[in-house]
């Protein structure tokens, strides 16, 4: 009688029904079978005793422990502090512009329209001053005497030179400013910014108590006072300005500006309108050690 060899797994036939052990093992990936395989054939194998014990770990647990605790790498570390650095300078300047804007926010409208008014009186005296020298280039092209029309342009330029340099004496309309100071704690900076705007706003000649401001002029505190180029001064600062009198004075009165600040710092401030003001403070004539004319 012959004998019949056997497989040792008869497959199964595709419409038995699918247990829970072969679904199973259907699953798994092909290293966890053999694994299996091997610990049934060698219980007592200790690598058969561990590996049940280690856990298997899923795609989301492997990336959370791939990124916790962080590994930072010295460069990365000196990335992150100059990001930080660039980061808090421009929280920093945001927080300093709407500081600086915040006196315009909280304005009122007249206020906002005088500083409108201001910007405009400015651009017309801009285009004013172009018109001019573009009306002096005129001349100078189409007079029949251009050697004399020039000579007539360079005294005129001469005469309003030595106004901006204080070597000569001016008059005009413009604003007498006064600051009284009984507290004690108006500073330089304070006159400085008070001369700045006076500029801006169209002034042509400035005396401060005696002393005549140039385009060099500095300021300095000094005990009991202030010092302009050297030149001590105390309280009550009158500064005499020629200019046009409905730009100074509106000029000075913008919320937040010179008058505004100096109250603050319980300073008295009065502006006065004047059809003539006389600038008579002179600045000596400095020769120029090195610069000379280039023209020949």
């Amino acid at each position: 009688m012959s004998e019949t060899s056997q497989s040792p797994e008869t497959p199964r036939s595709p419409d038995a029904p699918e247990t829970s052990e072969n679904r199973l093992r259907k699953e798994l990936p092909e290293e966890v079978r053999a694994e299996e395989a091997r610990a049934r054939e060698n219980p007592e194998s200790p690598d058969a005793e561990a590996e049940p014990s280690k856990p298997v770990l899923t795609g989301r647990q492997r990336l959370v422990k791939g990124l916790w605790p962080p590994r930072v790498s010295r460069a990365q570390f000196i990335v992150a502090l100059l990001l930080f650095g660039l980061g808090f300078g421009l929280a920093v300047q945001v927080a300093s512009n709407s500081d600086s804007d915040g006196a315009l926010r909280g304005a009122r409208q007249e206020d906002l329209v005088r500083i409108l008014d201001e910007l405009d009186d400015r651009t017309q005296r801009l285009e004013e001053e172009k018109q001019g020298l573009e009306d002096q280039r005129t001349e100078l092209e189409n007079s029949s005497d251009q050697a004399e029309e020039a000579r007539k342009q360079t005294v005129e330029k001469e005469k309003q030179l030595g106004i901006l340099a204080g070597t000569v004496a001016a008059q005009g309309p413009g604003i007498t400013l006064t600051i009284g100071d009984e507290k004690g704690t108006v500073e330089a900076d304070m006159l400085l910014d008070a001369i700045q705007e006076l500029r801006a706003a169209g002034a042509e000649a400035i005396q401060v108590n005696g002393v005549r401001v140039v385009a060099g002029t500095y300021l300095t505190d000094v005990s009991g006072g202030v010092a302009v180029d050297g030149n001590k001064i105390s309280a009550p600062y009158r500064f005499k300005v020629i200019g046009k009198p409905q730009d100074l004075e509106p000029a000075l009165n913008i919320p937040g500006g010179v008058v505004q600040t100096l109250e603050k710092e319980q300073a008295t401030v009065t502006v006065e309108r004047s059809d003539k003001i006389i600038v008579d403070a002179l600045r000596p004539a400095k020769r120029p050690d090195y610069a000379r004319s280039s023209s020949q």
